[in-house]
């Protein structure tokens, strides 16, 4: 069956993956696509840590993303995926009962409390991975054009002008933040995010949630990594805030244990990165609607839920083709 994805993001890329695996033929229609900078869409500018999230729905989509990065980065280095030791704090629960992930993710152990930074209440250690999108997301594209995967750089208005100049009676609507607009949905929200890279060989991934957003991120191949952030809901403003520079900075060092001391954001190569999270309030839209597949409002999650989200759009796209199991659309 001939199918259409309406988004060139890492839900949809991840998509068409699983359904050419499955047969089908895919025509990606997008106006931004794997090697653009633009703000306008967010896959380039993500962390992209795979931490499954204790607090998010769809644990077995997560699951699934897990295994398929965790593999990924064994079998080819080069698509920009690299296992790496996290660390994993909160400052807002005070044990892991909530962490239905420690079965999943390798070498998970608690640390003690007289270990942990100051203000947080627990912490542990595992392993997984990190990708870095400016690499991995043009080696998808490039495995996904060796499958015959048509790629067509174009803004659209509507789902029905996707199907039009596709050709496709079939769609995968993952456009993202343009969600709001091609299915009318006024519950997508954009969440403005401030990181920095800098240049750094720390090599390990730290995670503080709670009452702030704060991580490292090392990124593959760059020599440096990510440092961040905020979440700012409805926030529009693409300019840096130049005061976050130094509070993020300071916050990243109380992570690290000072670790990250000889950062110098007037010295050392830095760049600032503003880019906007496609979230949902309520969560994200993963249903059929008549010969839509709508896969959006994933937040700053994308990358965690990525690839098991691309497997039940496939699941979804061959209830479409049968005729059957159609879902009545929520909206």
């Amino acid at each position: 069956m001939e199918v259409a994805i309406i988004g060139a993001g890492v839900i949809g890329l991840l998509s068409a993956l699983t359904l050419t695996d499955s047969g089908h033929r895919v025509t990606i229609i997008a106006r931004d696509l794997p090697g653009d900078e633009s703000q306008d869409w967010a896959s380039p500018w993500a962390g992209a840590a795979i931490f499954p999230h204790p607090d998010a729905k769809g644990h077995s989509l997560q699951v699934e993303t897990f295994k398929y990065f965790w593999a990924l980065a064994h079998r080819d280095p080069t698509s920009g995926v690299q296992v790496v030791k996290a660390t994993e704090y909160y400052d807002d629960r005070t044990d892991d009962s909530t962490i239905w992930y420690k079965s999943l993710v390798p070498q998970y152990r608690r640390i003690p409390t007289e270990d942990l930074p100051d203000g947080v209440k627990v912490g542990f250690k595992f392993k997984t991975m990190t990708v870095n999108p400016a690499i991995f997301l043009p080696w998808i594209k490039k495995k996904l054009e060796a499958r015959g995967v048509r790629f067509i750089r174009k803004g659209i208005k509507d789902i029905e002008e996707a199907k039009h100049i596709t050709g496709c009676r079939v769609v995968v609507h993952a456009p993202g933040l343009g969600a709001s607009e091609l299915a009318n949905d006024k519950d997508v929200v954009p969440v403005r995010g401030q990181t920095m890279f800098v240049e750094t060989d720390f090599d390990e991934l730290i995670m503080l949630q709670g009452s702030q957003y704060t991580y490292i991120i090392p990124r593959m191949y760059t020599g440096g990594a990510i440092i961040g952030g905020v979440s700012q809901e409805g926030n529009l403003d693409r300019g840096v805030d130049e005061s976050l520079r130094s509070n993020i900075l300071s916050r990243v060092r109380n992570l690290s244990k000072r670790r990250l001391e000889s950062v110098d954001l007037e010295k050392c190569s830095t760049r600032n990165i503003v880019a906007f999270r496609p979230a949902r309030k309520g969560g994200y839209r993963l249903e059929t609607e008549g010969t839509v597949v709508h896969a959006y409002g994933f937040g700053s999650l994308g990358y965690t839920y990525g690839y098991g989200a691309a497997l039940k759009v496939q699941e979804l796209i061959e209830s479409v083709s049968k005729g059957q199991g159609i879902l009545r659309s929520r909206l």
